[in-house]
């Protein structure tokens, strides 16, 4: 029977179901895999159902020669964690998990637009610090959403989402920027970058990590945002300047900011933790059981297709 690694704990049903198909080893810690974890996963299993963090670079693929492993399967859309050329290469199939994340994305997505717009998480730290003193007219004034502009970086499936949902929930106007022009069944505009910044009342990124997009978002865009304005990243953390937000943060040249990825994490800076205009969430953007149950039955049905030598649904 061919072995597969799960490089990190699962809900039941995934595991349950890839027992049916090998002999299958849980790895029960959290962190990513280390270096020496990595060469292990392509030298002792056939198989790994990976996931973000675990970085298969091209050093690690080039110190393999040649792997045992044939398939990386992915748990997740996003999956700039894997040199996928290097992969290729050496006969390494990778595969993700799209349109499983959509919705819950896009939903964690209008969360922290609304929290971050309406001053939420610094609301909730009031009341429980027991700093409440009871309602006034000037309490924690934040923006209201309805009617605004919402100015999306990146129109694949979640920015649509995010769009649907803020276009048909809350009346907004939809401008956009990407690579190609996007046909919806709604009025949404194409501009520049920039001039998006220029215009939005709420900015949300929702771009591929990668070399392609690492610090998309810098000190020159944030500068062009309107001093009003929210912005809301629920991509990959690297593809914003975290140093940068920051700054236009802690001198309030942007009305906030609502976060559920980071630059480096785990870590967040603490000058980040401080910002009472920040709301940060733990990267929850898939985080609903039945969502994480269907990342990782599509990640198992990519293994079942690549074990039948079929090529993988989901093959990247």
């Amino acid at each position: 029977m061919k072995r597969l690694l799960i490089t990190r704990r699962h809900p039941d049903r995934t595991i349950e179901a890839a027992k049916g198909l090998f002999d299958v080893t849980v790895r029960d810690e959290n962190d990513p895999l280390s270096p020496d974890e990595l060469r292990t996963a392509l030298t002792d299993y056939d198989a790994v159902l990976t996931t973000l963090g675990d970085a298969f670079s091209e050093k690690i693929f080039a110190a393999v020669s040649p792997p045992r492993a044939t398939i990386l399967a992915n748990f997740g859309v996003g999956y700039n964690h894997i040199d996928v050329e290097s992969a290729r290469l050496r006969g390494v199939t990778v595969t993700n998990t799209p349109g499983a994340v959509t919705d819950a994305t896009a939903d964690i997505a209008m969360t922290l637009i609304l929290m971050s717009a309406r001053r939420a998480g610094e609301g909730e730290r009031m009341l429980r610090a027991g700093r409440w003193t009871g309602w006034n007219p000037m309490q924690l004034l934040g923006m209201h959403v309805t009617g605004k502009t919402v100015g999306i970086v990146g129109m694949g499936r979640i920015g649509q989402a995010i769009a649907r949902r803020c276009h048909y929930g809350f009346g907004m106007k939809v401008i956009y920027t990407n690579r190609s022009e996007k046909r919806m069944e709604f009025p949404a505009e194409q501009m520049a970058q920039h001039e998006l910044a220029r215009h939005a009342d709420i900015v949300v990124v929702a771009v591929p990590g990668g070399r392609e997009t690492h610090h998309l978002i810098g000190a020159g865009f944030l500068a062009s945002m309107q001093p009003h304005a929210h912005f809301i990243n629920i991509s990959r953390g690297d593809v914003v300047d975290e140093n940068a937000l920051i700054a236009a943060l802690e001198e309030s040249r942007i009305g906030g900011a609502g976060l559920d990825v980071y630059e480096h994490e785990p870590h967040v800076p603490e000058r980040l933790r401080q910002l009472d205009n920040a709301v940060l969430l733990p990267h929850l953007g898939t985080a609903a059981l039945d969502v994480r149950e269907a990342m990782g039955m599509m990640a198992v049905e990519n293994l079942r297709a690549h074990l039948e030598g079929r090529e993988p649904p989901n093959k990247l």
